[in-house]
């Protein structure tokens, strides 16, 4: 028998959450489709487009993953989520809606060094998401980012 090869995927990304009900609670109202609520809030699933948005108990998590759970960074963790918008309109409106709904604003959207436009929150447990158009970068009728060959 020959090993059968691996083809990557990046099909959900999970945060770390200090408290499940509230950060369920933004990301619904950041208008994400909760699915599979049969969890409860043991862990919550959300569709975003193309990969799924699973929220789980930040120390349940840490444990799972065999790191400690503190301390818990305060500065930058060296990741970022993005959120792909169609127009600078959406942009402006997108960190507006977060931000409305407890996220922090942390850089107002402003036009890049690359030709792009975008601005970054940070949702209610020190997660950073970048809200960004980027030159040949599109998002299709289907809401995924379509990239160039």
């Amino acid at each position: 028998m020959s090993a059968q090869a691996s083809v990557p995927r990046f099909t959900v990304i999970t945060l770390g959450v200090s408290e499940m009900r509230r950060s369920i609670a933004f990301y619904t109202s950041l208008g994400f489709a909760r699915k599979f609520r049969a969890t409860g809030e043991a862990v919550a699933f959300f569709e975003t487009g193309g990969t799924v948005l699973a929220l789980y108990p930040w120390g349940a998590l840490a444990d799972d993953a065999g790191v400690p759970d503190a301390p818990r960074p305060q500065a930058f963790r060296g990741v970022t989520l993005a959120w792909n918008c169609r127009s600078e309109a959406e942009v402006d409106a997108a960190l507006a809606s977060a931000v409305e709904k407890g996220a922090m604003l942390l850089k107002p959207a402003q036009r890049t060094d690359y030709g792009g436009y975008s601005g970054y929150f940070s949702d209610p447990d020190g997660h950073v998401w970048e809200v960004v158009i980027a030159p040949g970068i599109d998002v299709g009728e289907d809401d995924r980012v379509h990239l160039p060959a």
